[in-house]
């Protein structure tokens, strides 16, 4: 796995840490965040969309990341995205 960071909340303490990555190897995004409340992870486990199952599939998570990381993510999605058009 070749991990590129791209990077990590400023405005968490040495607690905390939402991160973001890019798998390079794999072209996908990789990110830490908070565990949901056990509400909040009801509410998606019980979200319906059309042709997929009711629920978090074993192996899936719900995480919560920061608006603020937004610049983060789209240089994330940059960076997948180059990552794609190389031969």
């Amino acid at each position: 796995m070749s991990l590129l960071f791209i990077g990590i909340d400023p405005e968490t303490g040495d607690h905390e840490s939402p991160t973001v990555w890019v798998d390079q190897d794999k072209r996908e995004f990789v990110f830490q965040g908070w565990k949901p409340g056990p509400e909040l992870e009801a509410e998606a486990a019980a979200f319906t969309v059309p042709g997929h199952a009711v629920g978090i599939p074993e192996g899936e998570a719900v995480i919560r990341i920061p608006a603020r990381m937004v610049h983060m993510i789209r240089e994330a999605c940059d960076a997948v995205e180059r990552a794609v058009q190389l031969p």
